[in-house]
């Protein structure tokens, strides 16, 4: 319930702060554009991300019969949690990884790297598509896809501030354009961020209750962490770093952790551990 109340909180402070940028640098004519065209761009996304992103990391479909352990797996946790069962993937790629897309439940598909299929046992690997299938059914890829397509506006509302150089309310002022210009978009950065940190963190009870594996997942991602440092996913785009269970661009440390579109892994183990003393 605290992951929800402060992804809806979040949200709220994005919104507000895209409709007081449109205001002072595009009036509502300028809003309004800026809105539709990053709404028209993260709504395609949205619909067709699933066929992009698998086919950007040649990922094959598998059933029962080319890939019955994991398959097996996913159908017996898609049963416990009362979804359709997803369409599964597999990826030709060594480093150990997982990810869930699709618009819902019923149009979803879960995916693992042949690295991680032979790093981790049937809990942990339990545990890790448990995780991506609470993704799915807390419809994780809208609330993204949302927030991409706020921030993606004001970032184009502040662009449009600097090639005009001018803004309704700032007038001559060049400190306080600059501010809107550069400051609100960064600033939808880190709140994109954020959201997409706090929704990790939501998936861990979620999946630790689908598959009844805290430990399990915890395992799996302190074993993915170590074998993460060996080598990046083949074809990474960083835009889809948000969609792996562990994050393929590693090292984030400090402030730029502000910029991570996952929470330290240390804090998501220390979680887990906590959830299963708990029982």
């Amino acid at each position: 319930m605290a992951n929800i109340l402060k992804t809806g909180i979040l949200m709220t402070v994005l919104t507000v702060l895209f409709v007081w940028l449109g205001g002072a640098l595009g009036g509502r004519q300028g809003a309004v554009m800026a809105f539709a065209v990053a709404a028209g761009m993260n709504f395609f996304a949205y619909f067709f991300s699933d066929k992009l992103v698998l086919k950007r990391y040649r990922a094959r479909e598998v059933d029962a019969s080319s890939e019955p352990r994991l398959v097996s797996i996913v159908s017996e946790l898609a049963h416990t949690a009362g979804m359709p069962m997803p369409k599964v993937y597999v990826l030709p790629d060594r480093s150990p990884n997982a990810f869930a897309t699709g618009r819902s439940p019923r149009h979803a598909a879960v995916a693992a790297t042949e690295g991680i299929l032979a790093l981790l046992d049937d809990d942990e690997l339990a545990g890790v598509m448990g995780h991506e299938l609470a993704h799915v059914k807390h419809r994780d890829i809208l609330t993204g896809t949302i927030a991409a397509t706020v921030a993606g506006a004001i970032a184009m509302m502040g662009r449009f501030a600097m090639y005009s150089g001018r803004s309704r309310r700032s007038g001559s002022n060049p400190v306080a354009l600059v501010l809107a210009a550069i400051g609100a978009p960064i600033a939808a950065m880190v709140i994109r961020m954020a959201i997409s940190r706090t929704r990790e963190y939501a998936a861990a009870p979620g999946g630790a209750e689908i598959s009844g594996q805290p430990n399990g997942l915890a395992e799996a991602l302190e074993k993915n962490s170590n074998a993460g440092r060996q080598g990046i996913l083949q074809n990474l785009n960083s835009a889809h770093a948000h969609m792996f269970i562990a994050n393929p661009l590693q090292g984030v440390r400090g402030l730029s952790q502000l910029f991570s579109t996952h929470p330290p892994m240390e804090e998501r183990v220390r979680r887990l551990r906590a959830m299963a003393a708990g029982g």
